[in-house]
């Protein structure tokens, strides 16, 4: 099996080598939100609601090539999948969703610590340690429940929040931290800009 990196979403940020895989694999399975967006690229996608389904389906099938949302070797599902015995040939990088989200902030990133939250449990006090935090969120885990959890732990500054990231309504907003934004979408990126002393 083949793992590659589909980016934020919008079919215009896959990598010239995954688009080629993409046409050219025996079969391509896709999570139902990256399967919306290839469907012009190609119809016959084998769409998966679980990650059971893949591990399933890799076992009486060859030459599978599954495509990630962003890159799959951060937070994504390469770690799983190999602790689930999945033999995994190659992995194919993707943009990252939080590097779109800081291209389009123009902000550097090199110094920022990187927690994730959508799906998994989160310290959130580890941000009191960096300036700079990158998180990527989900539906209980969304930007209102951060920016108060962070307010009553006493970190302040600012908040930069990217929802649907590279499509037609993508929103990114900035506030400040202990504001309630609108959650606009579960899916999105967090980043934090600490005012530390």
């Amino acid at each position: 099996m083949t793992v590659a990196g589909a980016g934020p979403g919008n079919p215009k940020y896959l990598t010239v080598e995954v688009l080629d895989r993409i046409k050219n694999a025996k079969s391509v399975l896709v999570f139902g939100r990256i399967g919306n967006s290839i469907s012009s690229l190609r119809k016959d996608c084998i769409i998966v609601n679980k990650v059971d389904e893949i591990i399933e389906y890799t076992k009486e099938n060859e030459d599978v090539l599954l495509l990630a949302s962003g890159d799959p070797n951060f937070y994504g599902i390469v770690d799983y999948l190999k602790r689930n015995g999945v033999y995994i040939e190659e992995v194919l990088p993707g943009l990252s969703s939080f590097q779109y989200l800081m291209a389009k902030l123009k902000k550097p990133w090199q110094d920022a610590g990187f927690l994730s939250l959508h799906g998994r449990g989160g310290n959130l006090n580890e941000i009191k340690d960096n300036k700079l935090t990158i998180m990527l969120i989900d539906k209980e885990k969304n930007a209102s429940y951060i920016s108060r959890e962070l307010f009553g732990i006493g970190i302040r500054g600012y908040m930069y929040i990217g929802y649907n990231l590279s499509y037609e309504d993508e929103k990114i907003v900035k506030i400040k931290i202990g504001e309630v934004p609108e959650d606009y979408s579960s899916l999105g990126v967090v980043v934090i800009e600490n005012e530390m002393d």
